[in-house]
């Protein structure tokens, strides 16, 4: 097929994107990896069961963690896990179906963004949803990233509020 018959083999494709939008490896911040280790750990977490200690053992040695941030992805995998009933219920009323009907690893991207949201202040609350929605497109369902967006979208002004609303004066909050 030629440039003419399909425009959009004309564009470039932007710089540290895959073919579907996600971040390449290369592009990825400490923390941007330590939140996708954290994601996979909590899936075991949420699918098996597993304790967070072997959890945390068998994701340390997988290929790159050493690129990660680890305090942060301990903060993640330890505090989500510790505070799953309390994300939860921060969640829950934000759902539009039963907590068993989301996918685990929409329910680990929510985790992670609550947990975010509540307990790492130094992380602005749009890098904490655009993070989110990231996570959601590369390892969630077809999808699963609109739906993370909406729930995460909600949550911010109940615990970010300050944030967000000075966001919203200067322009910059997502509608």
């Amino acid at each position: 097929m030629t440039e003419q018959e399909n425009p959009a083999a004309a564009k470039p494709a932007r710089k540290g994107l895959t073919s579907t939008g996600a971040r390449k490896a290369s592009a990825k911040s400490a923390r941007s990896r330590a939140r996708e280790f954290a994601l996979q750990a909590l899936y075991q977490h949420l699918v098996g069961r597993n304790e967070a200690t072997s959890i945390d053992a068998f994701t340390r040695d997988l290929a790159g963690f050493h690129k990660a941030d680890s305090a942060h992805y301990d903060a993640l995998l330890h505090g989500c896990i510790k505070e799953a009933a309390e994300l939860d219920g921060l969640i829950r009323p934000l759902l539009d179906r039963k907590m068993e009907e989301i996918s685990p690893i929409e329910h680990g991207v929510m985790w992670i963004g609550a947990y975010e949201f509540q307990h790492c202040a130094d992380v602005p609350w749009r890098v904490v949803l655009n993070e989110c929605i990231e996570l959601a497109k590369e390892f969630g369902g077809t999808d699963g990233h609109k739906y993370v967006n909406a729930v995460l979208n909600g949550l911010a002004p109940q615990l970010r509020g300050a944030e967000v609303e000075a966001d919203k004066a200067t322009g910059k909050a997502r509608p």
